[in-house]
């Protein structure tokens, strides 16, 4: 975890060390643009595995073939290990970008005066 907010923390600092505010005001909206990208993503994709298991545990998912592929198929094993992957993604990763997003900016506006 030190790396990854040494990251958050650094890019802003940095930039405004070394080029001043003008290029804090230019990376704060890099950092927001593909945060919120990000974060988006990873909720709806997660959402969508979580509910891919769902939809095949529910009995309703037929193969190609015509046959209904429920639970114990290489379908429904498949699935289990994309909600493994999901779950993280729509319930922690996601939403801790928008933290991340924010304590990017409250630290830029700390240092602020620091900059000039």
């Amino acid at each position: 975890m030190f790396l990854p907010a040494l990251i958050v923390l650094g890019t802003p600092f940095i930039a405004g060390v070394f080029f001043g505010p003008t290029a804090v005001a230019g990376v704060l909206p890099g950092i927001l643009i593909s945060g919120v990208a990000m974060a988006i993503s990873s909720a709806n994709s997660g959402g969508a595995w979580d509910n891919a298991k769902k939809y095949i545990e529910s009995g309703q998912f037929t193969g190609n073939d015509g046959t209904v592929k429920g639970k114990g198929t290489n379908e429904h094993k498949a699935a289990v290990i994309g909600d493994t992957i999901g779950d993280p993604l729509k319930d922690t990763s996601g939403p801790a970008l928008n933290i991340l997003v924010k304590l990017s900016a409250i630290f830029s506006l700390i240092f602020a005066n620091f900059f000039d």
